[in-house]
């Protein structure tokens, strides 16, 4: 195929032309390439989006498959406007974070969405949902039965830069100190990277249309948990605190700093549980999530255990709540 991939140097696009220039995919990939450079094998367009239409004249002819991760409607919009009747198939990347409910586990595509954000509202991290299904409704306008809405979960594996997903196994391998985590059972569902790229390609090589959910398994936070532990080698204490207590803390949910990676809020407990039956069905692959989890902390160990992180609690923060936490 000749694809076009609108990014291709970040986590999730870039393992998306990785493995179809590996297939023997004609590959180009538009993109600023300010934090790094498209795969080796692939064309690199070097355009900002962010500056307009613009960035697309130079995306020539007919493509087989074009991919956009886009969180922004306006550059998405830009990019259907410009290539979508070009197109023999058009996948975008949204998230299960289109969903308006996430209190009930299990639910399906068919469960009901986010008003997409209003034209001209900023795009901003908080509405992140409301971002991504005004795209989905533009892609579907633009492109219909040729659109492939794949709604990705959470994305975890080796190259993530989140830490949502690496924290845990990169904690338990750090020392042996005390580690604080959240007293839930929950489910966890994350899928791999590399999983999810190989069902982009594929999906787009037999021209899957309609929304699908991209997901992984469901496993328990405390099965997560203790098989990151096990994996890291760590012997030293677990202490489980109560959410309340967490919360009183000052301690984040889910990302950022001092937060407790997949640890949701209230009326989230859907979040990380619904149905991945139907892609499964259309294709979709999943690798043992045990091997996500050792490839993860092999990962981990090469970057950095101590360095720098998005998300999780900073040895200072976790000491003094093992210290305050109640017996």
């Amino acid at each position: 195929m000749r694809i076009l991939v609108l990014g291709g140097t970040a986590f999730l696009s870039a393992e998306i032309a990785r493995q179809a220039v590996a297939a023997g995919h004609d590959v180009t990939c538009l993109a600023r390439g300010s934090a790094a450079a498209p795969p080796a094998g692939t064309t690199w367009l070097r355009e900002d989006r962010s500056l307009g239409a613009d960035a697309y004249a130079g995306a020539e002819g007919e493509w087989d498959e074009v991919v956009d991760v886009a969180r922004d409607p306006v550059p998405a919009a830009e990019a259907l406007d410009a290539l979508a009747h070009r197109a023999a198939h058009w996948t975008f990347v949204s998230s299960c974070s289109v969903y308006a409910d996430a209190s009930h586990a299990n639910e399906t595509e068919d469960a009901a969405l986010l008003q997409p954000l209003a034209p001209g509202t900023p795009s901003t991290p908080e509405n992140y949902g409301e971002s991504k299904a005004a795209i989905e409704a533009a892609t579907l306008k633009a492109a219909g039965g040729k659109a492939h809405l794949c709604r990705a979960g959470l994305i975890g594996g080796p190259g993530d830069s989140s830490d949502r997903y690496g924290y845990w196994p990169a904690r338990f391998a750090r020392n042996n100190k005390p580690v604080v985590v959240p007293a839930v059972d929950y489910p966890t569902q994350v899928i791999d990277v590399r999983d999810l790229a190989a069902w982009i390609l594929r999906a787009a090589g037999k021209g899957v249309a309609g929304a699908l959910n991209a997901l992984g398994g469901q496993v328990a936070f405390g099965t997560y948990l203790a098989a990151a532990r096990e994996t890291a080698g760590h012997d030293g204490e677990v202490l489980p605190a109560e959410e309340e207590w967490l919360a009183n803390q000052g301690v984040n949910y889910w990302a950022g700093p001092d937060s407790l990676p997949l640890w949701l809020p209230p009326g989230h407990e859907g979040f990380m549980a619904r149905s991945n039956r139907a892609a499964v069905a259309a294709g979709l692959q999943l690798r043992p999530w045990r091997e996500t989890l050792q490839d993860t902390l092999r990962d981990e160990r090469a970057r950095g255990l101590d360095r720098p992180r998005k998300a999780g609690l900073s040895p200072g923060t976790e000491a003094r709540l093992a210290a305050r936490l109640p017996s």
